[in-house]
């Protein structure tokens, strides 16, 4: 039984990226190729440094990747309580028309009914505590006031205020859905010259949505992972994707999800459509699955993803797909030969592992 300080390592904190590479696909690119056989005296994996402009070489005609469609709001507003006490107000999701959850931080608890004044510029009012949540009701379109007034939430290990320049890049291109308060950042690597080069090869291409939540940076505070609680997160699998999916299969190609988040929906969805004994399905639901090693991947065959933090469950969810020796010899080569981590940082391509 793994715990919590199975996924810890120590890392240079000039290692964290503060920002993107002036060239999206200019990053550097981790390929992690499984060996078939491995003995006492072999490593877990072959490590082959490479640029992200090389990911196409790597993979084979006819495989599929799984981008994450989903857009990064501009999460974070500031204002005040009548009695003027500032508060700070973080979107985790859009409910309805004029209906958001939000964690909002205050110097005391706020009561169901009380008013809070945003950038100065509108009222919302406090509705009903959703844990770890507060409901919010605005007074016009949620996501025109908050893209009018809000701030992009740039995670927390990021230290300086967002300017145009993460406007533009804590953001794919190929963002579509409003809805996120944080990047699908291995999908950052791409840009249109990759996605030329992918065509060229014969490598296809599909997009899911999951609407990533704040509770992706909540840090695990247990030791028995068992006892975790994972935030939940709203994802929609539409109906092209099933078809591609089955195809890609059928012809014996790879399915690769483009980061964690994509692999979380087609791994939910997969993973439900199980339970139900039936198969997969074009669907929309929440999902809080929880990917730790010893769980049995359905659909993903590879991942493109970026580095991951110590203790994090994205950590988990990776050494669960390549397995915990082959993680923690790729990322020990990775600090060694100075790779840049985080949400900013440079990628890796991982394959599943049938059995740790």
């Amino acid at each position: 039984m793994y715990t919590l300080a199975d996924f810890d390592f120590d890392l240079p904190p000039e290692l964290i990226a503060q920002t993107p590479l002036a060239k999206r696909s200019a990053s550097r690119l981790l390929e992690v190729v499984p060996r078939l056989h491995q003995t006492d005296d072999t490593t877990p994996a072959r490590l082959v440094d490479r640029q992200f402009a090389e990911l196409p070489a790597c993979l084979q005609p006819g495989d599929l990747l799984v981008f994450n469609d989903t857009k990064v709001l501009k999460a974070r507003l500031f204002g005040r309580k009548a009695s003027g006490g500032k508060v700070e107000v973080l979107i985790e999701r859009v409910l309805d028309a004029r209906t958001a959850l939000a964690q909002v931080r205050a110097s005391k608890r706020l009561a169901a009914g009380a008013a809070l004044k945003l950038a100065d510029a509108f009222d919302v009012t406090i509705g009903e505590r959703v844990e770890p949540f507060h409901t919010l009701h605005f007074p016009d379109d949620c996501l025109t006031l908050i893209e009018r007034y809000g701030r992009l939430p740039l995670p927390p290990y990021i230290e300086h205020d967002p300017d145009a320049t993460d406007e533009m890049r804590y953001q794919t291109i190929f963002a579509k859905h409003p809805g996120a308060v944080a990047a699908p950042t291995a999908g950052l690597h791409f840009d249109d010259a990759t996605f030329d080069a992918l065509n060229a090869r014969g490598i296809r291409r599909a997009t899911l949505t999951l609407h990533v939540g704040a509770g992706t940076f909540q840090p695990v505070r247990v030791n028995n992972l068992a006892e975790h609680k994972m935030h939940r997160e709203w994802y929609q699998l539409p109906p092209p994707l099933i078809d591609q999916i089955a195809a890609t299969q059928a012809a014996g190609r790879a399915v690769v999800a483009v980061g964690t988040t994509s692999m979380r929906a087609l791994e939910a969805a997969a993973r439900d459509a199980d339970r139900a004994q039936r198969a997969l399905t074009a669907t929309a639901a929440e999902t809080d699955i929880f990917i730790t090693p010893g769980y049995r991947f359905r659909i993903v065959d590879r991942l493109v993803t970026n580095f991951h933090l110590p203790k994090s469950t994205l950590l988990m969810l990776v050494s669960a797909f390549s397995g915990m020796q082959t993680i923690r010899f790729a990322y020990r080569h990775a600090i060694e030969q100075r790779y840049r981590f985080f949400s900013y940082g440079d990628a890796m391509l991982l394959t599943r592992k049938e059995n740790e």
